[in-house]
């Protein structure tokens, strides 16, 4: 059986598919799903980069940023960093390579939690993760046991996510109503219905009405899981990298009808395409998630970009934590065009954004940290 048959056996069963059940099959469905397949998704032999494959230095810096937050939160006997949607293992790899090289009363104090839903990036995780996961400072498990254990305060948590909102499911919207799919003539086709209310009640709070012709995301998912990410927070920080948008933006006229597919490194369109072969992604609304994050008691900061984020911490010593193992003038050259395209509009830099958030803390010690304070004025507004 294939994923189609999947998809259109449930809809023979229980009628009309919601966009946003689509798109969950597709991506995350046990057995057929995209995040399921024992294939490459990830770097040149797969469908898309994330900036971990770029270069280490990514997770050096965060490394560093996760150091200062510690200290931040009086460098307690205990810390967790909880990575949701972790891919390969590879961020986390750097994260407690260098935390152990550079860092290591944090590293003593660290226990890293990754959380991934498909359980075979859990098995290859735990193999690129051997020494870390065999020594106790490494441990994988699913969401569903990561949302029912809610973090104790007593531990402080610092919890991280790059490139995952943009892969939660969407409902999509037009004039028309909201996007179903059902079956015609043994077909899959796209139908429109009236939204829920909790659909219009998102649009008007965050985003903007649909033009005519036109097709907007909505990313209640996403909001909906932030919220318990952020019950699963007694005190520490969230950090959220991604590319997206915010709402004044919308209005502005931008940042709509973002749906895109992704397969050997091309991009598409058409999400209806070898279902469960390609990547499904959407833009991000930082508002929503803002806003769901406020609701459950952190305070957020104002977005900034990754070039932005990563500048300001890697400024103090020059980005030395890049160039450490260049021995080589040839070696320090593509160190520094990996280090480019990370933080170079023409790269990733201005295309990610990073939001951070936290609980127990003031917002001006917040604004301290040196993610935070490289073009603080320029800096977008999440809310």
């Amino acid at each position: 059986m294939r994923l189609r048959h999947v998809i259109e056996q449930e809809i023979r069963d229980r009628g009309p598919m919601p966009f946003s059940r689509y798109m969950e099959l597709c991506l995350y469905h046990p057995e057929f799903g995209y995040y399921a397949r024992p294939v490459e998704q990830f770097g040149k032999a797969g469908d898309f980069y994330t900036s971990s494959d770029v270069h280490a230095v990514f997770g050096r810096l965060l490394a560093r940023q996760f150091q200062e937050m510690w200290r931040m939160l009086d460098s307690p006997g205990q810390v967790e960093v909880v990575e949701l949607g972790p891919g390969r293992g590879l961020f986390a790899q750097d994260v407690l390579d260098w935390s152990q090289k550079k860092f290591p009363d944090f590293f003593s104090a660290l226990h890293y939690t990754l959380v991934e839903t498909s359980s075979v990036l859990r098995q290859r995780i735990e193999s690129t993760l051997g020494g870390h996961v065999a020594a106790g400072k490494a441990t994988v498990i699913p969401p569903e046991v990561f949302e029912s254990r809610r973090v104790s305060s007593s531990v402080p948590t610092i919890i991280f996510a790059n490139e995952l909102f943009d892969a939660l499911p969407v409902e999509i919207f037009s004039d028309a109503g909201e996007l179903y799919l059902d079956l015609s003539e043994g077909r899959i086709r796209e139908v429109w219905r009236s939204p829920s209310q909790d659909a219009l009640d998102y649009l008007d709070r965050y985003s903007v009405s649909p033009t005519p012709g036109g097709r907007l995301e909505v990313g209640l998912a996403g909001q909906q899981y932030a919220a318990r990410v952020a019950q699963c927070l007694g005190r520490g920080f969230v950090v959220i990298v991604d590319y997206g948008y915010v709402r004044q933006e919308q209005v502005a006229g931008r940042h709509r009808g973002t749906l895109m597919t992704y397969r050997h490194h091309s991009a598409g369109s058409n999400p209806y395409a070898s279902p469960g072969e390609q990547d499904i992604t959407a833009h991000v609304n930082f508002t929503a998630l803002a806003d769901a994050f406020e609701s459950q008691g952190l305070h957020v900061s104002p977005l900034v970009t990754q070039s932005q984020f990563l500048l300001g911490i890697g400024e103090e010593n020059q980005f030395a934590d890049a160039f450490e193992d260049c021995k080589l003038p040839q070696e320090h050259a593509k160190v520094a065009l990996q280090l480019k395209h990370l933080v170079t509009p023409a790269g990733m830099g201005e295309v990610f954004h990073v939001l951070v958030a936290a609980k127990g803390l003031g917002a001006k010690k917040i604004s301290s940290l040196r993610g935070l304070s490289f073009g603080r004025d320029s800096a977008p507004v999440a809310g």
